[in-house]
């Protein structure tokens, strides 16, 4: 039978259910900023394939350009080897078609750095949760034990 110096105070009880909750969000935040790395990881590869795409266009120098929401056109470029690259903060630089695949590969390189950094966050709070819920589970146990509910003072 558990005495009284074991049962667990329902204070604590509450405190560890709002910190799971806390966790929960937190995870769920990491998880989003991870969807949006991996979203822009993805983006800058398909930017690549199209500069190398576009460096060798079609004998008539047409090439098929994307508008988004499935819509496409065939342009001619004036300049294919002059590439306009957002740089960050709205900076707009020109690069040449090499220098800015380049660029693009950094940057991948740079999001799957970064993209594995969250995942390790997301890892470790999750470690977190199941540390917490096993002592809210403990805590249940011993209060069952004792013939009393958790919520009880």
């Amino acid at each position: 039978m558990v005495n009284k110096l074991d049962t667990v105070d329902p204070r604590e009880v509450q405190a560890l259910q709002q910190y799971l909750q806390d966790y929960g969000r937190q995870a769920e935040l990491y998880t989003q900023q991870l969807q949006l790395i991996e979203e822009g990881r993805m983006e800058a590869a398909a930017a690549i394939e199209a500069l190398k795409s576009i460096s060798t266009p079609d004998e008539d120098g047409v090439v098929l350009l994307q508008l988004g929401g499935g819509a496409s056109v065939r342009a001619r470029l004036l300049e294919p080897e002059k590439v306009l690259l957002n740089i960050g903060s709205d900076v707009i630089v020109e690069k040449s078609n090499s220098a800015a695949i380049e660029y693009l590969k950094d940057r991948i390189t740079e999001m799957e750095a970064s993209g594995k950094k969250v995942a390790e966050t997301i890892d470790r709070i999750r470690t977190q949760m199941n540390e917490i819920a096993r002592r809210i589970e403990t805590a249940y146990q011993q209060a069952q034990a004792a013939g009393i509910s958790p919520g009880q003072a």
